[in-house]
């Protein structure tokens, strides 16, 4: 399966900070509600890669705002539990940007860990278009604040493979439900307000005949391109 980099949204909850430093939290829990990339990770997804870090004596990089250019410290433990990956690190102290993140957390104006990783193994639900991340490469966790780790890229990459997978189920002759057929006109430029509509007029038969006519010959003409 093709390996696709990407940072996860932000888990609120560092928890122990200490004057030197050293502090605590959740960089990824499991299960519950779909996060803003549309992603669940799966109980159990680290386990293959905290125990290669094992093996060879590493750990995962510490950052600042998933910059690789910002190293911050090291983290010390990584282990997963019930409910999600724990970490435990500490930060250098001697650097600049680690004083000014522990003043951060120390006041609580930020509290985020994201973590940055490489997809080994995921399915995707077609109808819901979410992602279960099965089995994940963990390669760092970066003390951020909210929205520091927007990623354009990964959300353009899971649309393009989502609408490849959905014309693959058009050409093997299978019905698209409603939801899947407007995530499918989307890949070309619709709106959700556009993509909407031809779902009615196409799927349900709702609109005038003019505008069936219209919309039809329009997507012909998109799937011949």
């Amino acid at each position: 399966m093709e390996l696709m980099h990407k940072t996860a949204a932000p888990v609120l909850e560092i928890k122990a900070l200490k004057e030197t430093g050293e502090f605590e939290g959740y960089a990824s829990t499991f299960g519950g509600e779909p996060d803003s990339y549309g992603d669940v990770i799966a109980p159990g997804a680290y386990t293959d890669s905290l125990a290669e870090h094992a093996a060879k004596g590493t750990m995962p990089k510490m950052f600042w705002q998933h910059d690789s250019r910002e190293p911050i410290g090291k983290w010390l433990e990584a282990q997963e539990d019930a409910k999600g990956l724990l970490m435990r690190g500490k930060l250098n102290m001697g650097v600049q940007r680690a004083k000014e993140a522990y003043a951060l957390l120390k006041e609580e104006d930020i509290d985020g860990l994201s973590i940055g990783y490489r997809i080994k193994e995921y399915s995707v639900d077609t109808e819901t278009q979410v992602w279960t991340l099965e089995r994940l490469d963990l390669f760092e966790v970066s003390v951020v604040s909210i929205g520091a780790n927007e990623n354009a890229t990964i959300s353009s990459v899971k649309a393009a493979k989502a609408h490849h997978e959905l014309t693959e189920m058009l050409k093997a002759g299978d019905r698209l439900t409603e939801r899947q057929f407007e995530l499918w006109l989307k890949g070309f430029g619709f709106s959700n307000a556009q993509a909407e509509r031809a779902a009615r007029l196409h799927l349900k038969g709702q609109g005038e005949p003019a505008d069936a006519d219209q919309g039809l010959a329009f997507l012909q003409a998109l799937t011949a391109a």
